[in-house]
């Protein structure tokens, strides 16, 4: 197995369905998506944990702003090749990240 590159919480108790499934495939099915729903949120709380402390790190002017980009856009990539979050979601909220780095930077000389 891959190591996993995004801390994985606790799997949590199923939720209680209302309609269960009968076959054995869709028994198991379900315990997939169940555990890959858990596991996209994880990832996609990440992704959004990352990204407001870039925009607050460029709003401070901080320092560190370049490098905490840097790692937000490979989690963002890694989330996008995933399937987490789509390819042009993935684009657009990286665009943004550079453009307001860009932006606090200055022009350049």
């Amino acid at each position: 197995m891959f190591p996993l590159i995004f801390p994985l919480p606790p799997l949590p108790p199923l939720p209680p369905l209302i309609l269960m499934p009968q076959t054995r495939q869709a028994k198991k099915a379900l315990r997939k998506s169940q555990k890959k729903a858990v596991i996209n949120k994880a990832i996609n709380s990440t992704v959004k944990t990352l990204v407001k402390k870039s925009r607050k790190a460029v709003l401070s002017n901080d320092g560190t702003a370049g490098e905490l980009i840097k790692t937000t856009i490979q989690k963002i990539d890694k989330a996008a090749q995933k399937g987490v979050i789509k390819k042009n979601t993935a684009a657009r909220k990286k665009s943004r990240l550079m453009k307001s780095l860009n932006k606090s930077q200055g022009p350049k000389a």
